[in-house]
């Protein structure tokens, strides 16, 4: 049955759509590492945030009108607590709450709160409970419950801060998938719960969010009561990736959203075939509910175009925060990998003075940001002042990476977080270019900025993505210094190939 109705779908959609494209869109409506999202309608406005895993500032909060194009905000960490795992937004009594799982030197999970997504946000407050995924839910009985990975939840007090000593209980197994899919593991994860109508509505990853490309999926499940009981939804899964030939891998850890016209969307996230190392990127499905209270998703494809909300206009591109790297938005558009400091950084117009830490790509905690394109090449004039060593990176982790820079006497090439001599650097003033072209990485350096000349060396860098090296993390291209002093970055470029 299922292989039949797999048949039907690629039939139905495989037809060329009957739609102006001013009425579609196109996944990934956020490129790049946007893992685990959550979505918030409040009103007309949208906020989003995700896994902000190893990078600092953390949790960013990005804005739409239209569910397509997003524009970051504001940001809720300012600190490292350790790896930050699947959010969720919520609002509660005219109030905005982040909670978040904390993987560090012992994992707990934690709270921020604001009087508007645009923050200012507090400090994290620590709920002190185990599992991973909280997911905020006002129950039938006036009660807030945080529920949690595995099923079970905890109970939280009124204001939402804290959780009651002992509360937690087990309310959900889940649903089993066919025995002969290939997964990751069970893995009951990523809980979303809605009350729409007469139904609490469960919605929750499973199948792993990485290992095989059929591994993640989401699945549904309904109670007239927050205490159960839990009927599965006899068409399970929602959302799964069932060929390793399709675009789209690992779908799954689902949020749902509607618009104020009543259209319902699924949010989630997923691999790309063949660029693993951009991370889960956030893709979008419109769904719908049938007569019966169940809900069916319309994608059918994710790779093709999709009717996008209607009443919204097309806003801007879904690049238009790209073009905004030269101002240097720290939190926004800009990251460190767990060290950050904001008196490490200074910006006056368009140039960045970027401060000296460590001895190597890895100790200076490079300066980041989210690309999400299959080619692109960024460029920088950078000035060096002091005893140091500057230059540009594409970064996945502290032991893999790779990168371009240069001291006052030489250039050099960085790889796995140890650098080597290339040649001369004609001093403490040089314009340096990296280019990923589909994994593919190469270096240019200039000394004028005109006349450019290509670093003999080369590196394939696919194979640095969480199934290799785990950590979750995906390939950023930044900017970095290491050593006593500081370099200024200016005429910073990002371009797409």
């Amino acid at each position: 049955m299922r292989l039949i109705q797999l048949l039907l779908l690629s039939l139905l959609f495989s037809a060329p759509m009957a739609v102006n494209a001013q009425d579609t869109y196109t996944n990934p409506i956020l490129g790049g590492d946007f893992p685990d999202p959550t979505i918030l309608r409040d009103g007309k406005d949208y906020y989003l945030t995700n896994s902000a895993f190893d990078y600092v500032p953390g949790l960013v909060v990005y804005h739409s009108t239209d569910l397509i194009n997003w524009e970051p905000i504001s940001f809720a960490l300012k600190t490292y607590l350790g790896s930050i795992w699947a959010p969720d937004i919520k609002k509660h009594k005219g109030k905005y709450y982040i909670y978040f799982t904390v993987h560090g030197d012992r994992r707990t999970n934690c709270v921020v709160w604001a009087d508007s997504p645009y923050g200012p946000w507090s400090d994290p407050i620590d709920l002190n409970i185990g599992d991973i995924d909280p997911c905020f839910i006002e129950g039938n009985d006036g009660r807030c419950y945080l529920v949690m990975s595995g099923g079970n939840r905890w109970t939280l007090a009124d204001d939402g801060l804290s959780v009651l000593p002992d509360s937690k209980v087990h309310f959900y197994d889940g649903w089993q998938y066919p025995e002969e899919w290939i997964t990751e593991g069970f893995c009951l994860e990523g809980p979303k719960l809605y009350h729409i109508g007469e139904y609490y509505y469960y919605i929750s990853a499973e199948g792993g969010t990485a290992g095989p490309p059929t591994s993640h999926m989401v699945v549904v499940a309904r109670s007239k009561s927050i205490d159960g009981p839990w009927e599965n939804m006899p068409s399970n899964p929602l959302i799964h990736t069932y060929n390793n030939s399709d675009r789209w891998w690992s779908r799954g850890h689902g949020s749902l959203i509607d618009t104020p016209d009543g259209q319902w969307y699924c949010v989630y996230h997923a691999y790309e075939n063949g660029f693993y190392n951009l991370g889960r990127q956030t893709l979008m499905e419109p769904v719908h509910f049938t007569p019966d209270g169940w809900i069916i998703s319309d994608g059918g494809d994710a790779s093709q175009p999709l009717s996008r909300p209607s009443k919204t206009a097309n806003g801007d591109s879904k690049n238009s925060r790209l073009a905004k790297l030269p101002t240097f938005r720290i939190g926004l558009d800009w990251r460190f990998y767990k060290n950050y400091s904001a008196n490490r950084t200074k910006v006056e117009g368009n140039t960045l003075t970027l401060q000296g830490q460590g001895n190597s790509i890895s100790s200076s905690s490079p300066m980041m940001f989210i690309a999400g394109a299959h080619r692109y090449e960024i460029e920088a004039e950078i000035e060096l002042h002091g005893n140091v060593k500057a230059g540009l990176c594409l970064y996945y982790n502290a032991d893999y990476n790779v990168g371009t820079g240069f001291d006052s006497n030489k250039r050099y090439r960085y790889r796995r977080n140890k650098s080597n001599g290339v040649g001369q650097s004609a001093g403490n003033h040089l314009w340096l270019r990296l280019r990923n072209d589909a994994h593919v990485v190469t270096a240019y350096w200039s000394t004028d900025g005109k006349q450019w000349k290509r670093e003999t060396w080369g590196q394939e860098v696919s194979g640095f993505n969480h199934n290799t090296l785990y950590d979750f993390q995906s390939i950023l291209p930044g900017l970095f210094c290491e050593g006593d002093g500081y370099a200024t970055f200016s005429n910073f470029r990002y371009r797409e190939l």
